[in-house]
């Protein structure tokens, strides 16, 4: 770790955050939420919500892929989806969906704002992004697709996601 001059966890909690929170509504799969949680390790995302049957560390199924991020990135649990969804917009973040809904843009052409914070939410493997949190978010992006599938595992979507965020506001940074 020295050699590729990472950070360890007290240096990691002490760096500014990337200021983007990613919301995990009802994730099934434990791997996928440890996954999320080593992609929000490497780009320094501000937190995780963890949110409905999603399950919350420590569990060895969650760290079998996160190795370790669950300690070094913040995170919370809510019951419902839509509350953590309301306690973010009280403190200003623009909420987006992943999603694919009749209003969506594709995440290539979503042109996200240096001076404003941002939460994403990340749905279900099977049912997505719920109803009544879609009803709460201010944008629905959609990740360009050109094969036989409709959509890609959650993980992916997150690292996806984050990279273009990253990638697009970096220079603000």
């Amino acid at each position: 770790m020295d050699e590729l001059n990472r950070l360890n966890e007290k240096e990691f909690k002490n760096q500014k955050k990337f200021p983007m929170v990613l919301l995990l509504d009802n994730i099934r799969s434990m791997h996928n939420t440890g996954s999320i949680f080593r992609t929000a390790d490497a780009f320094r995302i501000e937190k995780i919500l963890l949110c409905g049957i999603t399950a919350c560390p420590p569990k060895r199924e969650i760290e079998k892929t996160a190795l370790g991020a669950t300690k070094s990135v913040e995170w919370k649990y809510f019951d419902k989806t839509a509350d953590a969804v309301t306690e973010l917009k009280k403190q200003n973040y623009i909420i987006a969906a992943i999603e694919q809904v009749e209003n969506s843009v594709s995440l290539q052409s979503f042109q996200p704002q240096k001076d404003n914070k941002y939460a994403v939410v990340f749905g279900n493997e099977v049912k997505g992004v719920q109803e009544n949190v879609l009803e709460l978010c201010n944008h629905f992006l959609e990740i360009p697709q050109f094969g036989t599938k409709h959509s890609f595992n959650v993980s992916v979507t997150a690292g996806i996601v984050v990279w273009d965020f990253y990638s697009k506001l970096l220079p603000a940074i």
